[in-house]
C-alpha cells in the first residue's frame, strides 16, 4: 500500500493536523500537507478540495480532513466524483468506512474528540484495506456518472 497521505484542516482543526502529520512522518508516511499554516480562521474549502483532488488524481492514497465537526470538509470533499469521504468519531466507525465503504478520506472531528482518540482513528483507517466483494458492487453504485 501506497504511504502518500494527504492532510489538511481548517482552524478548528489546525492542531490536530499539525500532531497528525509529526505522529504519520514518525510511522513512516510520506505527508503533503495542504494546510493551513496557522490558526488564523480560514475557509475550509480552500483546504479540502486540494486535498479531495490528490486523492481523486491518485498523487496521494489517502486523504485526511479535519475541522471542527467535520461536516464542512465532508460535505465539501464528496463534492468530487472519485473521493469517499467520511465522518469518524471511533475507531470502528473509521475501520468500518474503509472495510465496507473504500472511503478514501477521513474526516475528524476536532471540536468533538480529543487527539489520543484522533490519533487512534487515523490509524485504524490507515491499517484497514477495503474488503470488496458484496461491498465492492455496492460502491460502485455510488458514483453519479
Amino acid at each position: 500500500m501506497s504511504r502518500r497521505i494527504a492532510i489538511g484542516s481548517d482552524h478548528a482543526g489546525f492542531e490536530y493536523k499539525q500532531q497528525l502529520i509529526a505522529v504519520l512522518k514518525e510511522s513512516g508516511y510520506d505527508v503533503a500537507d495542504f494546510g493551513p499554516s496557522n490558526s488564523d480562521s480560514v475557509d475550509y474549502p480552500d483546504f479540502a478540495h486540494p486535498v479531495s483532488s490528490s486523492v481523486e488524481q491518485k498523487e496521494n492514497k489517502l486523504g485526511i480532513l479535519i475541522c471542527g465537526s467535520a461536516n464542512g470538509v465532508a460535505i465539501t470533499a464528496n463534492k468530487h466524483q472519485g473521493i469517499r469521504a467520511a465522518i469518524a468519531w471511533l475507531e470502528e466507525i473509521a475501520v468500518l468506512a474503509r472495510q465496507h465503504n473504500d472511503a478514501n478520506v477521513l474526516c475528524i472531528p476536532a471540536r468533538f474528540i480529543d487527539i489520543t482518540l484522533a490519533k487512534k482513528i487515523v490509524q485504524a483507517f490507515l491499517s484497514t484495506e477495503f474488503e470488496g466483494g458484496r461491498h465492492a458492487n455496492r460502491v460502485n453504485k455510488i458514483a453519479c456518472i
